[in-house]
């Protein structure tokens, strides 16, 4: 069972959602890779604890954002029930994973999973739809198995999993941008639950945080959505993949505790 930090603030918590809101608002992702390391910088927590706190945190993100697609129609239900069915499943192992792993090793694999978003942000004006219609079983099975990985690097990492699930049902299934977004969404609901609800079975959710950062990523994820629209796309995707490669290098550079490595000599 891990510590429990000292109680924060509401107002530091409230600051953490914001900035993580804002960020994920202003280039389309969720506020997870923010969330994170703000959480663990910022509040003291633990790796562990940062990943299960924001899990819970994001799948109110995930509702708000899925009913604002939904009523602009721009939500597969079907799509987003598939990806969910093994994402649900396989959120829970990955939550287990990340409670098991030493903490440095969580740290060096979160701050891989940054760079690799990272590259994914700069290579977003190249990932268009696959210009055709798969038949609907390729479909399915496609939406099926984005839903293992995401699901399982969900509970691990404590993010959404759209940033997998998006380009993935773009590239591999045909489907609109727009429509991918707002069903990845709702996808994220049920299998952050998963995640969350292991990561709090397992004392990695801090409870005395989700006060002010609910409302905080809530308000913040509007915020940076709204502002998003009157700023330079390219400007916004080069800056936010600058700070996730600053903040991944730091990560990926987590030093092996000593006794860490003499365990390994041995």
């Amino acid at each position: 069972m891990a510590t429990q930090p000292a109680p924060i603030p509401i107002v530091k918590s409230l600051l953490i959602g914001l900035t993580a809101g804002c960020f994920g608002g202003l280039v389309g992702l969720g506020g997870g890779v923010v969330m994170v390391p703000l959480m663990v910088g910022y509040a003291g927590l633990q790796q562990k604890q940062a990943h299960g706190t924001s899990l819970v945190a994001l799948v109110f993100t995930g509702m708000v954002g899925a009913a604002t697609y939904g009523m602009k129609g721009q939500v597969d239900v079907l799509a987003a029930a598939l990806l969910a069915v093994t994402a649900t499943v396989t959120a829970r192992f990955g939550a287990r994973y990340a409670h098991v792993l030493p903490e440095w090793k969580l740290k060096r694999s979160f701050g891989a999973f940054l760079l690799g978003i990272a590259l994914l942000l700069l290579a977003r004006p190249w990932l268009g739809t696959s210009g055709g219609h798969p038949a609907t079983w390729i479909v399915a099975v496609v939406l099926l198995t984005t839903g293992v990985f995401t699901g399982f690097l969900s509970g691990m990492m404590g993010v959404g999993g759209g940033s997998i699930m998006v380009p993935a049902m773009v590239l591999l299934a045909g489907f609109p941008q727009v429509l991918a977004q707002g069903s990845s969404l709702l996808a994220m609901v049920p299998a952050g639950a998963a995640g969350a609800y292991t990561h709090a079975k397992l004392g990695n959710v801090v409870r005395g945080l989700l006060p002010g950062l609910i409302p905080g990523i809530l308000v913040g994820t509007f915020l940076g959505s709204s502002l998003a629209l009157r700023l330079p796309e390219l400007a916004l995707r080069l800056t936010f993949a600058a700070v996730l490669i600053w903040t991944g290098t730091k990560y990926v550079r987590t030093k092996v505790p000593a006794l860490a490595r003499g365990s390994a000599s041995t």
